[in-house]
């Protein structure tokens, strides 16, 4: 995955917290055991730490002041995601949400744009304060994706990913897959408190695998408003297979079968290895996000 050299990035589409300590608020979610059940819970599971019960109840939404010094100084153009992981994650946020806007547009609708908030141990937000533990997430409460980037290292010596630039877009793409599910009405259908392979909590997760194959399609000619000229310039078919490892990685399955030595179906709520590469390359294959209706 190539980013063309000469684009702007826009760093206000991230809120750089790393190092910064929440005032008030304790997070319940801690490492060893816990930590992991934490995970394994709400891995990609696109609602906040509320909805899985991990908040402490006395947390300040949005506590830090929010910081963007580090990656405004460094992450200006699209040589900077060529060489650095976070301004590599600024240009992906960039690309998804250009690509979202356009196609909400083209649709007749209005997109509204949700930061990333890069944190790093643990962050307060509008669904409770989480940690690192909970892996990457969305917060309908304040529209935001949160992630700590040391979870891509996770995803790589942990969960058996083979790793790579576009692995680490898949996330992202992911994560906002939910947003453009909070945005059209259907992420709401995740929170019925049932799990299980044809549950609506699988469903959700689905799609916005789907989604996220669906920006991927069109990654390489969404323009760039800076530029007018894509601000990805190259994906390559080893890139995808990244991304579609990086989707069979998180699978209930694989994640039951590494951590507890069984499948227990009942009790999924992403989908098997096979079905999350199935809906990603599903929306790679169309580029069409009216293809990704999972509850059908």
């Amino acid at each position: 995955m190539q980013f063309d050299d000469d684009a702007g990035l826009d760093t206000s589409e991230v809120q750089d917290v790393r190092g910064s300590r929440i005032p008030g608020g304790r997070a319940t979610v801690g490492g060893g055991v816990a930590g992991l059940i934490a995970l394994l819970l709400g891995l990609f599971f696109g609602v906040g730490p509320d909805q899985l019960g991990l908040s402490s109840g006395d947390e300040e939404p949005g506590a830090s002041a929010s910081s963007l010094a580090q990656v405004q100084q460094t992450c200006r153009t699209g040589r900077d995601a060529n060489t650095k992981d976070d301004c590599r994650i600024v240009a992906v946020v960039n690309s998804v949400q250009d690509y979202w806007a356009q196609e909400f547009e083209r649709r007749g609708g209005t997109y509204t744009r949700s930061p990333t908030v890069f944190f790093s141990e643990r962050v307060g937000t509008a669904c409770g304060t989480a940690t690192s533990a909970v892996g990457p997430f969305y917060c309908p409460g304040d529209r935001k994706v949160y992630l700590d980037l040391g979870f891509f290292d996770e995803l790589r010596t942990t969960f058996g990913s083979s790793g790579g630039p576009f692995a680490q877009a898949y996330v992202v793409a992911h994560e906002y897959g939910h947003h453009v599910q909070d945005l059209t009405g259907t992420l709401d259908r995740s929170q019925d408190g049932r799990t299980g392979a044809d549950s609506n909590a699988v469903r959700v997760e689905l799609q916005a695998d789907c989604y996220a194959g669906v920006w991927a399609h069109h990654a390489t000619t969404t323009k760039d408003e800076s530029t007018g000229r894509p601000l990805i310039t190259s994906l390559t078919e080893a890139d995808i297979r990244d991304g579609m490892d990086a989707a069979a990685a998180v699978g209930d399955d694989r994640i039951q079968e590494r951590f507890q030595g069984r499948v227990t179906p009942e009790s999924w709520t992403h989908g098997s290895a096979a079905q999350r590469q199935q809906w990603f390359h599903q929306g790679y294959r169309t580029g069409d996000m009216a293809r990704c209706d999972t509850f059908r």
